[in-house]
Parts: C-alpha cells; sequence; structure tokens
C-alpha cells in the first residue's frame, strides 16, 4: 500500500508530476518501521500535467518494461503502473519476474497469459509463494492478481491510475467492476482473433527485452 501511496503522490501531487521509469523491488525500501518507500530515482522523469507522455530512450529492467515504452518510447505514469503490477506478482508468487517468465515458458505461455489462466482458472497454488506452504488467505491473493493483471494490460489508458489502485488495495468495490470488465473486453479479442486467424496472432504483445541491448535497459545512471 505504501509504495502505491508513494506512486501515487510522485503522478498526482508533484508539479512537473515525476515518472519513475524503474518501479521494481530492488528500488523499494523499508524503514525502521517496516513502511515502504520508493527509491532511487536515477531514471525518473519530470511530465508537464498537459502532456500525455515524454518520449525517451528505453530504459529501465527487463520484464517491467510497459509494452508501449518498449516499442516506441513514450514513458508516462502509466509505465509506473505497469511495472507496480509485475512487482504485485512478484510478492504474490515469490519470484523475480524473470523466473517467472521462464516458468511460463515452460507452459508454452507468456508471462501475463500464463497469470491470467491461472487467475481465471483459480489455480493460484500454481503462482503463489511455495514458502507459505498454502498458508494464505485465497480471496486476498485472488484480489491482488486480479489487480495486478490490471496494471499490466498492454494498453495504458485501460490500466488504472495509482489512486484507482489505491482504492482497490483499501476494498473498494470498483476491483470487482473493473475486473469483470477486462473478462468482457478479453473474450471479445481472443473471439476476434479466432475468427481472422492473424497470421502474427503469436507475435502479438510479444514485448521480450532479449533484442534490446544492456545499455539500453537499467545500468549506468
Amino acid at each position: 500500500m505504501s509504495t502505491a501511496k508513494g506512486l501515487a503522490y510522485l503522478h498526482d501531487h508533484c508539479n512537473p508530476k515525476i515518472i519513475h521509469r524503474d518501479v521494481k523491488a530492488s528500488n523499494i525500501f523499508l524503514d525502521e518501521e517496516f513502511e515502504a518507500l520508493v527509491g532511487d530515482f536515477g531514471l525518473a522523469k519530470l511530465m508537464d500535467y498537459k502532456d500525455t507522455h515524454v518520449t525517451t530512450c528505453v530504459r529501465g529492467t527487463s520484464w517491467h518494461i510497459a509494452p508501449e515504452y518498449l516499442s516506441n518510447g513514450k514513458a508516462s505514469e502509466k509505465c509506473d503502473v505497469f511495472g507496480y503490477g509485475v512487482l504485485l506478482l512478484e510478492l504474490i508468487s515469490g519470484r523475480g519476474a524473470s523466473d517467472l517468465a521462464l516458468l511460463a515458458n515452460h507452459n508454452n505461455d507468456r508471462l501475463l497469459d500464463w497469470v491470467t489462466r491461472l487467475v481465471k482458472e483459480k489455480r493460484l497454488g500454481a503462482l503463489v509463494d511455495a514458502d507459505l506452504e498454502g498458508n494464505y488467505n485465497e480471496e486476498e491473493v485472488e484480489q491482488l492478481s486480479q489487480l495486478a493483471l490490471l496494471c499490466t494490460q498492454d494498453s495504458p489508458m485501460e490500466r488504472p491510475k495509482m489512486c484507482e489502485v489505491i482504492r482497490m488495495l483499501e476494498g473498494d468495490d470498483g476491483l470487482a467492476e473493473k475486473w469483470k470488465q477486462w473478462q468482457e473486453e478479453t473474450f471479445k479479442q481472443q473471439n476476434y482473433f479466432n475468427l481472422t486467424h492473424h497470421p502474427n496472432l503469436n507475435l502479438m504483445h510479444d514485448y521480450s527485452t532479449s533484442r534490446i541491448l544492456p545499455d539500453e535497459l537499467s545500468g549506468p545512471r
């Protein structure tokens, strides 16, 4: 929750607004009271409120980079929302995003497709940190997984703002409504692609950073 509030402050209460651009576990610190603090602003960008995005060279960490930023260098606060969604998946699973991606690939899935399928089929045991030994609240894990998937949608316009994420974390009913809308939209898209038999279907939404040079990702500031 504290991380979400920190990002919401950067996005909505700073002038100009601040885009972190590298939201990941190693950039979240804990104080003496174990409150989470957002740190490492080496990749941060300032953005005027009248602008929808800033265009810049791609920087960040593999698997945490939003698709629109990776493909065309357009960074906005929704890139941080994407990174936050990946962070949630890491917290739920106890694994790094790259480890989760490898695990998904064993099932011939992309990471987010794999998580989506587990959540829809309510097979959360395959996702949750094994060290918990089944000692977790299934309803809470399901809700956090749904929120993570909403935050990592392909379209930045469809992702919630961090202020909305906070309300959902606090138990706002908006999560159930947005999840239902997401499922309906996903169903429509799947039907469309199945009907059109798009020849490049397997390539669509492939946002792997494997083709990007290391110095284009997280590294020297």
